[in-house]
C-alpha cells in the first residue's frame, strides 16, 4: 500500500480507551500530496480521534502513523513543525483581534513580523474578514470566530492542514469563501485532511474520501468511484406520513429519518415518480450522490 509518496500513511491504526471501547479499529490509508482527503462518519465514528493522532495530540494504542515521512509517535516535534490544525473544539482568544491572532500565529511559526502582517492581511481578505480585522473576537459572532481559526491555519506554510469540521456554523457565503481558500491551498501543492458532516462539501472538495463507522474503514476512494458501488444512477426521495410500502421493486430502499430513498436507474426513477404521484406522495428525483453512499454504508446521516 505504501509507496513512499504519501503525505500521510497509516497502517492498522488502533485506539482503545477501554477494553470494550475501540475508537479506531485497524485504519489503513494513504493521503497523496496536493489533495483534499475527506474523512466521513457519524459522531463517535472515530474521525476526531484519527485527526488527533495524526496531529500528535494523542497516542495510538497500536499501528503505524507516518506524517510527511516522519513517525508521528517517535518524532512528534518534526511533525508539528510541518502541519497546522483547525480543531473542532477550538476557540479564538476573545481579547485579540483577527489580525492579531493571525500575525501572532505566523510569527510563532518563524515568519518575520513584516511578512506575517502581509500574509495576515491577504488571508483575512480571502475569507472576507478584512472588515473585522481590528475587532475584538469577543464582539464577533460564532461564525466569524470560526473563520478566524481557519484564517490562522490557512495563512501558514504548513504542508499538511488538518481541518476538523471547519465550516460548521458558517453561513453559505462564508462556507464558499472557505471552499475557495481550500482549493487555492491544494493548488499550491499542499494537502488537506478534512472531516465534515456536509456531504455536498465532501463531494465538492475531496479528491478521495474514506467513510468510517464505529472505528472501522468501510469504504474509500474518489467520490465518483465509490458512487459506482451503489449500482444506481438516480435517487428518489419519498416523503409520506403513511406506512409506505411497495418501493422494493423499483430499487434499493434506504430509510433515513422520516423519509424513504430509493436507489434506482433513470427508468426506475421515472416509474417510481409516477407511482408516488398516483399515491399522493411527495417525491424528489435527483442523481445519486455521496450522501447516498454514506447512508447506504452507515445507515443514517447527521442532522445539521
Amino acid at each position: 500500500m505504501h509507496d513512499g509518496r504519501g503525505v500521510l500513511y497509516t497502517e492498522d491504526l488502533r485506539k482503545t480507551y477501554r477494553p470494550d471501547t475501540r475508537a479506531l479499529d485497524g485504519i489503513s490509508l494513504e493521503v497523496e500530496k496536493g489533495r483534499v482527503f475527506g474523512l466521513l462518519g457519524a459522531n463517535g465514528a472515530g474521525k476526531t480521534t484519527f485527526l488527533r493522532i495524526v496531529a500528535t495530540q494523542l497516542l495510538p494504542s497500536s499501528g503505524t502513523v507516518r506524517v510527511l515521512g516522519f513517525d508521528a509517535v517517535k518524532e512528534p516535534q518534526l511533525v508539528r513543525r510541518r502541519i497546522a490544525v483547525v480543531p473542532q473544539e477550538g476557540r479564538p482568544l476573545l481579547l485579540q483581534t483577527p489580525f492579531e491572532h493571525v500575525v501572532t500565529y505566523l510569527v510563532s511559526r518563524g515568519l518575520t513580523y513584516g511578512d506575517a502582517r502581509r500574509q495576515a492581511d491577504t488571508t483575512l481578505g480571502a475569507l472576507n474578514l478584512a472588515p473585522y480585522r481590528d475587532t475584538l473576537c469577543a464582539n464577533l459572532s460564532g461564525g466569524l470566530r470560526q473563520r478566524v481559526l481557519i484564517a490562522m491555519a490557512m495563512s501558514s506554510d504548513a504542508e499538511l492542514l488538518l481541518l476538523d469540521e471547519p465550516t460548521i456554523g458558517l453561513d453559505p457565503i462564508a462556507r464558499i469563501d472557505v471552499w475557495n481558500l481550500i482549493r487555492k491551498y491544494v493548488a499550491d501543492g499542499r494537502t488537506i485532511l478534512l472531516t465534515t458532516h456536509y456531504m455536498d462539501e465532501a463531494e465538492q472538495l475531496s479528491d478521495s474520501v474514506a467513510i468510517i463507522n464505529k472505528g472501522r474503514l468501510v469504504t474509500m476512494g474518489a467520490p465518483s468511484e465509490i458512487k459506482k458501488g451503489l449500482s444506481a444512477t438516480h435517487t428518489v426521495i419519498v416523503r409520506t406520513t403513511e406506512s409506505a410500502t411497495g418501493f422494493e421493486r423499483f430499487g434499493k430502499v434506504l430509510r433515513a429519518g422520516t423519509g424513504v430513498r430509493v436507489l434506482t436507474t433513470q427508468e426506475g426513477a421515472s416509474d417510481l415518480a409516477s407511482f408516488c404521484t398516483e399515491k399522493g406522495y411527495e417525491v424528489t428525483v435527483r442523481q445519486s450522490s455521496l450522501e447516498d453512499v454514506y447512508i447506504s454504508e452507515v445507515g443514517h446521516i447527521e442532522d445539521d
